[in-house]
């Protein structure tokens, strides 16, 4: 059973969620302000939150960008909702500190998909150090850093990283990526790995060229 936080201020989207969340032995903490459910956090250690973008008073994207630059209750993996299907939005939420977004309106069951996706990437942490150029990561405290200067990523950033840097110089399709990344039972487009492989380079600056877009093929990660 995992601790998830919902903030959402349409009730009935918030209740639908809630319960479906429920329904699987998750305990659930609701909230339709985002200033609300930040104070929460300051005392409750939760494993997953739900971000709506658009939301009363300070909205979803600043509401993560203020919980990943203290995360003083340790890391929370985050899926944003927004009614917005376009990919300047979806970055915007992606850069300021979301692991994964659910495009409005979305089915119930792809929505538990994503969660369990998530949750099965938070209980897995890797327990090696590793390097590539100048990029090195310390994966038991899942810092990175590039020359010698820590560089802060959101959970799927990491992840995808880790998983290209320990894959050398093979080629990782953009299916592979999904279903190591986000598991299985991931149900959306290939699009989702090329935004984020888009945000990773940019937060990575002059390394980010050692992540290569093979084209027709998929990525991989390699110093030349």
């Amino acid at each position: 059973m995992a601790k998830i936080f919902v903030i959402e201020d349409d009730e009935s989207i918030r209740e639908l969620v809630k319960v479906a969340l429920q329904g699987y032995g998750h305990e659930v903490f609701d909230f339709e302000c985002a200033e609300d459910a930040l104070e929460e956090l300051k005392y409750t250690k939760a494993d997953l939150g739900i971000f709506d973008i658009m939301l009363p008073g300070m909205d979803g994207v600043e509401a993560v960008k203020e919980y990943r630059s203290t995360e003083t209750n340790g890391h929370m993996a985050i899926i944003m909702l927004t009614a917005k299907d376009s990919e300047v939005e979806k970055i915007i939420g992606l850069d300021s500190g979301a692991d994964d977004y659910v495009t409005k309106p979305f089915s119930v069951m792809e929505l538990m998909a994503r969660v369990r996706a998530q949750l099965r990437r938070y209980e897995q942490p890797v327990s090696n150090k590793i390097s590539l150029g100048t990029i090195s990561i310390n994966t038991d405290t899942r810092e990175v850093f590039v020359n010698g200067e820590e560089v802060k990523l959101t959970f799927k950033e990491y992840e995808l990283l880790v998983f290209l840097i320990e894959n050398g110089n093979k080629v990782v399709s953009r299916d592979e990526l999904l279903n190591k990344i986000w598991g299985y039972e991931y149900t959306g487009e290939t699009r989702t790995i090329d935004i984020h492989i888009k945000t990773l380079r940019q937060k990575l600056g002059t390394a980010g060229d050692y992540i290569k877009t093979i084209r027709g093929m998929g990525y991989r990660a390699v110093k030349e």
